[in-house]
């Protein structure tokens, strides 16, 4: 009808003026810097990053291809460069019990350099050590202790024989036993001799013999206690020759480190230990453990030597570190084993660090999802930033009960700022089931979806497209080509007011533009290449819609484009695959009958259709009731379905359609098919908003451009949806022809007029419609139905 015009060309795509973009090619601008239409993004990070209070760590949160992770990893590295470098961690034997490593935080760049010292401290303590019990002055003192044990012994032994003397009887030593034999003619009496001699002769021998033993035993009973006295000594004299070796060693590195407390109570720890234990090092007495260099070597490494976790003296500023794989080995480290004899064995030079030992003192960034994938680690995060200290623990041998002898390190003191990037879900699903979530991220930096499309943001989206190409090595872009990639960004956004802010996808458009380029072996990009781009991305993913679009053609779906029918409309649907949508139109039918069932939605009954589609269902009966009815019962029975429709329905955008095809069933009034419809209504029979506007307009455009254009065609939308109209020219350009035709239409009578070609009529204020209007022919028809059922 005349009064419902169709909207101009002008509102179905909003043309960039290249005039907008004062230069030829993008070479000529200044890089972008910072992050594009991020303000709330920039202002949350900086306070998060501000705020040292525990408790404000990050949750970067948004869609992915916005350049989310990149914003956090920037504005982090940023801030880090001018804080000061945090600690190094290391761990050190505790000789007092070997299974709990004591941890040393030492200023950062100090721990390498202390490696480096006490290597060379075991070195100089392996060649010094050894001598200075070689030297000349230790051996003379030795012997004099052997000497003087041996003196006790010897004056013991000469009283016996001196007694033994007067009896005839020698005294021999064979090793460490002492024997006796009877003498004749000073020669020891052989066995022979021995029996030969008279009986009486013999027994005063053996009588003699026994005296002499007693004597031997009350000589040498003091023996132990010269034995002790001699190893005191010889303890004592060792302890001495060891420090007097190992303190000259160990004093220049005291000194060295003397304003570092810890390093000091280290130094003296080494230096009493060795001095304990020399003997174990430089004792070579068993030849069955006749000790080696490589051996006392790799002895002092595993007593004494530093076990260095984290290392900052290249760091500069605070670190900053990225886990790919938060596994929890990965990111609280773990105590490894090697295998010795058959069996596993470690110490403490085996404790590996994991990513928070690295981050300590500066900033650690997870992503979300990642993190709640793996078993054990969210909790066990959220308990070390409680506790503020780092365990490594064996996480699984508390849920199996099977725990392996192993080490317990001391806890390291964390301090640390943690910045996890995810989706919004995830967010609002931690918010919800993990009530310390809150306490622990307070911070949330929201990531932008979209800009406002202004010539500023115009002009700042053209520098985001050189820095962009120049960072993938791409040609310069000219100011078409920029205008053009702005048209399409407003797309993406689904706004004419709108950028997108998906960065990513737009670095994908411009290499796959860049591409077309080097095939054509022009020297810039242009709008052409940047429509190539486009079109063979749509080649590539449209398979689905093309057999879609077959099946309509060859009527195994059936969609009529062309004459009218009653209780039939084409509706709207939009369907996403991945990261494609492409809309494809669905024939709605409706029967109306007398009854008191009300409206009976096929879709739900068969649990096809969704919450929000069934919703959109039942908001017909009431704006039926209110519209129509409002001075009898509303007592009708109407079943509506989305035909061949072989999967779930969602969306209240066919609310519209089915009204119509309602009213149409109701009224016996036909519809025009050569329209499709789209829109959701209220009960008041107000058209509202819809998503996927452009996509739903461009395939039914498609169906009826393949079945050929007769200039009657059309859709019909909500006016609300005016403004993201983005279509494709081809769709403009048939428009423009007046080939095609688009309403956009603000209540459901506009609607009516428009599919019907019949006034819808207005309330009198007797409360009748207009004679012969649609509404009127709705209200005869229920007070008819109403009454049959009476």
């Amino acid at each position: 009808m005349d009064k419902h015009l169709p909207l101009a060309p002008e509102a179905l795509y909003r043309n960039c003026d290249p005039e907008l973009l004062p230069f030829k090619t993008t070479e000529s601008l200044e890089p972008f810097t910072g992050f594009f239409g991020q303000d709330r993004a920039i202002e949350a990070m900086a306070f998060g990053i501000g705020m040292q209070r525990p408790g404000y760590n990050l949750f970067v949160m948004g869609n992915p291809h916005t350049g989310r992770f990149s914003f956090a990893m920037d504005s982090l590295k940023s801030s880090a460069k001018k804080q000061s470098k945090p600690s190094d961690w290391c761990y050190i034997n505790n000789l007092n019990d070997n299974r709990y490593p004591v941890v040393l935080e030492l200023p950062a760049g100090r721990a390498s350099q202390l490696k480096r010292d006490i290597r060379q401290l075991l070195d100089t303590v392996l060649t010094e050590l050894p001598a200075a019990f070689e030297n000349p002055a230790y051996q003379r003192m030795k012997s004099q202790i052997e000497r003087e044990f041996n003196r006790h012994y010897d004056d013991a032994l000469n009283q016996v024989e001196r007694k033994g003397r007067e009896y005839s009887i020698a005294v021999y030593r064979d090793g460490a036993t002492v024997g006796f034999t009877p003498v004749s003619n000073g020669q020891a009496m052989d066995e022979a001799v021995f029996s030969q001699l008279p009986e009486e002769d013999r027994d005063a021998i053996q009588a003699h013999i026994s005296e002499l033993e007693e004597m031997l035993n009350d000589s040498l009973t003091g023996l132990p206690v010269w034995r002790r006295t001699a190893a005191e000594q010889m303890k004592v004299l060792d302890r001495e020759t060891a420090r007097q070796a190992v303190q000259p060693l160990v004093q220049p590195l005291r000194d060295k480190y003397a304003n570092i407390n810890s390093i000091v109570d280290y130094l003296n720890h080494i230096e009493r230990d060795l001095i304990r234990n020399s003997g174990d090092l430089v004792g070579d007495d068993s030849p069955l453990e006749a000790k080696t260099d490589a051996m006392r070597r790799e002895y002092l490494e595993q007593n004494y030597g530093l076990n260095l976790l984290v290392d900052n003296h290249k760091t500069k500023g605070a670190p900053v570190v990225f886990e790919a794989h938060p596994s929890y080995e990965n990111l609280f480290g773990r105590v490894e084993y090697v295998s010795e004899m058959g069996s596993m064995v470690t110490n403490y030079t085996l404790i590996r660090s994991g990513a928070l030992h690295r981050a300590n003192g500066g900033y650690l960034v997870l992503e979300a999802e990642k993190l709640l994938e793996q078993p054990f680690v969210y909790s066990a995060l959220k308990r070390a930033l409680k506790s503020h200290e780092i365990r490594i623990e064996n996480p699984i041998s508390e849920y199996t009960g099977i725990s392996a002898i192993t080490l317990s390190p001391q806890p390291a003191s964390l301090k640390v700022k943690v910045v996890l990037v995810g989706e919004r879900e995830t967010y609002y699903l931690l918010q919800e089931l993990d009530h310390d979530f809150e306490k622990m991220f307070r911070v949330v930096v929201d990531f932008d979806e979209d800009v406002h499309r202004t010539p500023h943001s115009i002009r700042q989206y053209a520098r985001l497209m050189k820095t962009l190409a120049q960072e993938e090595s791409l040609a310069p872009l000219t100011r078409r080509a920029v205008a053009r990639l702005v048209e399409h960004s407003s797309r993406l956004a689904g706004d004419q007011e709108l950028l997108s802010a998906h960065v990513g996808e737009l670095v994908d458009l411009l290499c796959e533009s860049d591409f077309r380029r080097r095939e054509q072996n022009d020297a810039l990009i242009n709008a052409e290449h940047v429509e190539l781009a486009l079109e063979a991305k749509e080649r590539r993913t449209g398979r689905l819609s093309e057999k879609i679009l077959e099946s309509i053609l060859n009527e195994t779906v059936l969609i009529d484009t062309e004459g009218e029918a009653i209780g039939k409309s084409n509706g709207l649907t939009v369907l996403q695959v991945g990261d494609v949508s492409f809309g494809s139109p669905a024939r709605i039918t409706a029967t109306v009958h007398p009854g008191s069932k009300g409206i009976i939605d096929i879709e739900r009954e068969v649990t096809l259709g969704q919450p929000i589609h069934s919703k959109g269902v039942l908001i017909l009966s009431g704006f039926l009731g209110h519209t129509y009815a409002s001075d009898f019962p509303l007592a009708v029975s109407a079943s509506l379905a989305m035909e061949q429709s072989y999967g779930y329905v969602d969306g209240d955008s066919a609310s519209l359609a089915e009204i119509c095809t309602l009213i149409s069933a109701l009224t016996h009034i036909p519809i025009r098919q050569q329209y499709a419809v789209t829109g959701s209504i209220n009960q008041y029979g107000e058209v509202q908003a819809i998503g996927g506007v452009n996509e739903k307009i461009e395939g039914f455009f498609h169906l009826c451009k393949t079945r050929g254009l007769t200039g009657w065609q059309g859709c019909v939308i909500p006016k609300a949806n005016v403004r993201h109209l983005m279509l494709k020219a081809e769709v403009v350009k048939a428009v423009e022809d007046g080939m095609f035709h688009i309403y956009a239409v603000a209540s459901v009578d506009e609607c009516l007029e428009i599919l019907m070609g019949r006034t819808a009529g207005v309330r009198k204020e007797d409360g009748h419609f207009t004679q012969r209007s649609i509404n009127a022919q709705v209200v005869k028809r229920l007070r008819e139905i109403a009454k049959a059922k009476a």
